[in-house]
């Protein structure tokens, strides 16, 4: 009888319940954020106005493929970035997320002739592009035939507006993109740290979780909240 008592397997404490539930939630919590849907907050007013600062996106992690969590390394890719779609990537030269529209695909041609974008010398429609500038920068005094390296080496980083307006024409790179964001004059974009490599590539955005307006003063919380981009999925 003494044996049996000794062999009876000691009964959780409240607290070991509690710290095994914390594991189990860290855990699903990781493959969840590393397989399927990330939340991101847009910090800048690059994609505005179809994207507004403040504005909480799930992101979809699972529309191009799978990665091995924490990591750039593709496990599998059943679809790739169409033109005009909304892209959710890695910023190349920091640890954090961008969200701008993929304009170029492999092999295109692009260019922007003052403020108006060419996709393969023929003209886009753009209903989503914004210029809140009036200003045109005039295209840099550069040969033809270095534009393309200095494209590609992002080399263009340290010019500053210089090609905001006028640039190109470049042909994007095999498995690269070329993204631009929605407010034109206003973005960090591919006309200034060249093409985007296809391992940076996250997700697309499912929808607008939250939406909070941080040029409203605190005592004005219901002003702050933008109940109508609740839900909205960004186009």
């Amino acid at each position: 009888m003494e044996l049996f008592r000794r062999n009876r397997k000691r009964k959780k404490t409240a607290l070991e319940d509690w710290i095994e539930a914390l594991i189990v939630a860290a855990i699903f919590a990781t493959l969840i954020k590393g397989f399927l849907i990330q939340t991101y907050l847009v910090p800048t007013g690059s994609m505005e106005n179809t994207i507004m600062i403040g504005d909480f996106l799930f992101a979809n992690r699972l529309t191009y493929g799978i990665k091995v969590p924490l990591t750039d390394k593709i496990i599998t890719q059943w679809e790739k970035p169409r033109r005009g779609e909304i892209v959710i990537f890695k910023y190349p030269y920091a640890n954090k997320l961008f969200v701008k529209r993929c304009v170029g695909l492999p092999g295109d041609t692009i260019e922007i002739i003052d403020k108006e974008l060419y996709v393969n010398h023929k003209k886009m429609i753009e209903s989503y592009a914004r210029h809140v500038d009036a200003a045109i920068y005039p295209n840099i005094e550069l040969d033809s035939s270095l534009i393309q390296g200095y494209w590609v080496n992002r080399e263009f980083m340290f010019t500053g507006l210089a090609i905001r307006d006028n640039f190109g024409p470049v042909v994007v790179p095999e498995d690269q993109y070329f993204m631009l964001g929605d407010n034109r004059d206003n973005s960090d974009d591919s006309r200034f740290w060249g093409p985007l490599k296809n391992k940076y590539i996250v997700g697309t955005p499912l929808f607008i979780w939250f939406s909070w307006d941080n040029r409203v003063p605190l005592y004005q919380i219901w002003k702050k909240v933008r109940f109508n981009r609740l839900l909205r999925s960004p186009r």
